[in-house]
C-alpha cells in the first residue's frame, strides 16, 4: 500500500502528511482552506479539489478534520469521498469524534463498498513529523491488517482494540487526563507563585515523584514562561471536552470532574484564549484571581 490520501491538513494532519511523504509514500491532499497544503505541494505532494479526487488517488484514506459533521460532510456529501469509491478503497479516520458517530460513520461507509477504519492518536504534529505517535486502532480487522505497515510508520505504537468506535472511547478517555492535568498544572503553579514561591522548585519535587507526568516535565515549565505557542489548541480541547460529556450523557453516566473543566474552558474561549496551545488554560485561572 503506497498511494496515501490525507484529508484535513492543519497542525496535524501536515505533520502527518510530510513525515509519509519523507517515508516515501505517494500522498495526495485536499484541504478545503488551500493555503494550508502548500508546503505538502512543495514537498511532492498531489494536491487535489476535493474528497472524491482523494479517493479516486488512493488506497488509503486519512481524514483528520474537527468533528464527526465534518467527517460526514467530506465523506458523504457531494464531491465526497463515496463519490470516488473504488475496489480495495480503505478509510482510516483520525479525528476525535463520538463513538456511536463512528459506528453511524462505518455503516455509511460499509453501504457505499467501503470499509472505515478509526485511528486517534495521542501526540502533536511536533511527533508526529517523526513518526512517534501512539495510535489507537479499530473497526475490520483485515482491513486493519491490510494497514499495519502504513500506521506504523505514522506512530510508533499501534493498538488495535477491536470493534468501532473503540477507539474513540479511549481517545476521549486519554484528552480527559489531559484536560485534568493541564488544570491542575495550572492550579499548582498559581498556588505557589500567590505564596511568592519559584513554581520551578515545585516543578521540581513534583519531578522528583510518582506524580510526575510527560506534561509536568514539558509543558509546565513553558506555561511558567508564558509561552503557549500551540501544539493542540485550547479550542480544538474544549470541542473534545464536549464531546466527552455528550458521550457521557449517552452512556448514562455521571462525569462530574470533566463537566466543571467543561465550563472553565468554555470560559476561556470566551476571554479569547481558543488559539493558543491548551496548557494556556493557565492564563484563565491567573485571570480568574486577578481581582483578589
Amino acid at each position: 500500500m503506497n498511494k496515501i490520501g490525507i484529508i484535513g491538513t492543519g497542525m496535524l494532519g501536515n505533520a502527518v502528511a510530510l513525515h509519509l511523504l519523507d517515508e516515501g509514500f505517494d500522498v495526495t491532499a485536499y484541504n478545503r482552506t488551500k493555503g494550508k497544503t502548500i508546503q505538502l505541494k512543495e514537498k511532492g505532494a498531489k494536491i487535489v479539489t476535493s474528497p472524491k479526487e482523494v479517493a479516486e488517488n488512493s488506497e488509503l484514506v486519512i481524514t483528520i478534520v474537527k468533528d464527526a459533521n465534518a467527517v460526514k460532510e467530506i465523506s458523504f456529501e457531494s464531491n465526497g469521498i463515496v463519490k470516488g469509491v473504488h475496489e480495495g478503497l480503505i478509510v482510516a479516520d483520525m479525528s476525535t469524534i463520538d463513538p456511536e458517530e463512528s459506528k453511524i460513520i462505518s455503516k455509511k461507509f460499509l453501504e457505499n463498498n467501503i470499509t472505515k477504519l478509526d485511528i486517534p492518536v495521542m501526540g502533536g504534529p511536533n511527533v508526529a513529523i517523526s513518526g512517534d505517535l501512539v495510535m489507537m486502532a479499530s473497526g475490520n480487522k483485515n482491513s486493519f491488517n491490510q494497514c499495519k505497515e502504513v500506521f506504523e510508520k505514522i506512530a510508533n505504537r499501534v493498538f488495535f482494540l477491536g470493534n468501532e468506535g473503540t477507539a474513540h472511547s479511549i481517545k476521549l478517555a486519554m484528552n480527559l487526563q489531559i484536560t485534568m492535568l493541564a488544570l491542575a498544572l495550572s492550579e499548582g503553579i498559581t498556588l505557589v507563585e500567590k505564596s511568592n514561591v519559584d513554581p520551578k522548585k515545585f516543578l521540581e519535587i513534583l519531578n522528583s515523584t510518582y506524580f510526575k507526568t510527560g506534561m509536568s516535565e514539558k509543558k509546565a515549565y513553558k506555561m511558567i514562561e508564558g509561552d503557549y505557542d500551540a501544539t493542540f489548541t485550547l479550542a480544538n480541547l474544549k470541542k473534545d471536552i464536549s464531546t466527552m460529556t455528550n458521550t457521557a450523557k449517552n452512556l448514562g453516566i455521571k462525569l462530574p470532574m470533566i463537566e466543571k473543566a467543561q465550563q472553565v474552558y468554555e470560559n476561556a474561549v470566551k476571554e479569547g484564549l481558543g488559539e493558543i496551545d491548551y496548557t494556556g488554560i493557565i492564563e484563565y485561572v491567573k485571570k480568574s484571581n486577578e481581582s483578589k
